[in-house]
């Protein structure tokens, strides 16, 4: 069960950012969402504890905000994994209770930042977040990763979204599936759109033993380590975004 929970967790967290996509008002003029992924690993060395950093951008949407995301997908490079050497979760519910001090120290296993923006009446305002990341308890028998993000100002605004580990055909291997309720603000007002966030799951240090670390594979297929993205907006539109991270050179590829 605990390789089972390595293997699929890393890739934790990296849903979650995606998840708070939102929408601008009704009525303008709007061109359809889309979204990029960017993919990276420090070190960028086959066989290494590193950590992995997904940027997710998104474009479009009405007045340049992206439509309310409904449900996110990410797929994950086949053998990569997340190594936790003590094993400890922490619940949504713990989570919303107390916070990110509430939950032990080894459940942590990411971090990150976004930036969003929302329309309060016809001012469109920006708002950072701090995202943390945590492993979750099981569900079904699988793994699920806990993503908690605070806003401060001008809103401030806390919320707790839970990621479902999956599996999935190569070249892919495991992933995360994450459902999600609208991002109010205000009362009448639009919801939160996220523009850009990056999330950096795993510790890259390496006299740390204990630290929660992703595992690369130790051999590359040929072009690269895969890794995908779908998105289902709540107007019933979806899309895709592909991306790829080169082998490393002088490396043995299969």
């Amino acid at each position: 069960m605990k390789s089972q929970i390595r293997s699929v967790v890393v890739l934790g967290a990296l849903v979650i950012c995606a998840a708070l996509a939102g929408t601008a008002g009704a009525g303008a003029a709007r061109a359809e969402t889309s979204a990029t992924i960017t993919p990276s690993l420090s070190p960028d060395r086959l066989g290494a504890r590193a950590q992995l950093t997904l940027a997710i951008a998104f474009t479009g949407g009405t007045l340049g905000v992206p439509d309310a995301l409904q449900r996110s997908v990410l797929k994950f490079p086949a053998g990569l994994s997340l190594d936790i050497p003590n094993l400890r979760s922490c619940s949504p519910a713990r989570l919303q209770l107390r916070g990110v001090s509430g939950c032990p120290t080894q459940s942590r296993i990411g971090s990150g930042h976004a930036v969003a923006e929302s329309y309060l009446g016809s001012q469109l305002t920006v708002e950072s977040a701090t995202l943390w990341v945590f492993l979750g308890p099981l569900h079904n028998l699988q793994p699920t990763v806990e993503i908690f993000g605070e806003a401060y100002a001008p809103l401030g605004e806390q919320m707790v979204l839970t990621a479902n580990g999956l599996t999935y055909p190569a070249p892919y291997g495991e992933g995360l599936d994450l459902s999600l309720p609208p991002i109010p603000t205000v009362p009448h007002g639009s919801n939160a759109s996220i523009l850009t966030f990056s999330l950096t799951i795993g510790s890259n240090r390496r006299r740390s033993a204990d630290a929660n670390a992703v595992l690369v594979p130790s051999r590359c297929p040929a072009g690269g380590f895969p890794f995908a993205a779908e998105f289902t907006y709540v107007d019933g539109s979806s899309g895709r975004a592909l991306a790829t991270v080169p082998c490393p050179t002088m490396t043995k590829r299969k």
